[in-house]
């Protein structure tokens, strides 16, 4: 039998991506209608890749496929923006919980390294969000819970398409700072509940900025 050649990533997820980071900076605007002609142009490719990946994109809930009309970059309304927030603050305090419980001094010391970053990048909007999100990510991966990880990982994208908006506001990148140095507190206790309700509140004040 003839031996199969599988390129490291399919030409739909390589399209997918490329989508999904025009989203998150922007360039396709929320609302707007996605024009595949002028895509599969731009990126050499034929119309079936590309709908491929906005087929993924959909499933992520960054795109909206309506019918006979195409596919548009999904807006986040206010229901959806505290809908995202509220599993996401039920998921993450949770997976918190298991971290102030269950994580190796070794990995204690990465969440703390990593909060020490975040201290330094106040001063640079872009690097304190990118922080922001590797420590969460972090704490999810050491939590442990690959289905909870996908369904945050998924939330998470939903909130880039309000990207930023709760960090404009004046102050918060400090404010959001000072709950991570309180989430950090209560690990290190190994104070499973203090976590716990740390979280909670992080997204709560994160959610009151966003909106």
């Amino acid at each position: 039998m003839a031996a199969v050649t599988l390129t490291p990533r399919a030409l739909y997820e390589e399209v997918a991506e490329l989508l999904r980071q025009r989203i998150f900076r922007r360039e396709l605007e929320p609302g707007s209608w996605i024009d595949e002609l002028k895509l599969a142009e731009e990126y050499g490719i034929s119309r079936t890749p590309l709908r491929e990946a906005l087929k993924v994109l959909a499933a992520e809930g960054l795109v909206t496929m309506k019918v006979r009309r195409g596919a548009y970059v999904t807006e986040v309304n206010e229901k959806d923006l505290s809908d995202v927030y509220h599993l996401l603050s039920l998921l993450e305090s949770d997976a918190a919980g298991v971290v102030a419980q269950k994580a190796t001094p070794a990995e204690l010391k990465e969440l703390q390294a990593l909060h020490a970053e975040l201290e330094r990048a106040v001063a640079h909007r872009e690097k304190f969000f990118a922080i922001n999100e590797r420590f969460h990510m972090r704490l999810l991966e050491i939590a442990d819970n690959r289905w909870r990880n996908q369904m945050v990982s998924d939330l998470r994208k939903v909130m880039k398409l309000n990207r930023h908006n709760s960090l404009l506001k004046s102050g918060r990148i400090a404010e959001s700072l000072a709950e991570h140095a309180a989430i950090m507190k209560a690990l290190v206790a190994r104070d499973a509940a203090a976590t716990m309700q740390r979280m909670r509140e992080h997204f709560a004040n994160g959610l009151e900025a966003a909106a």
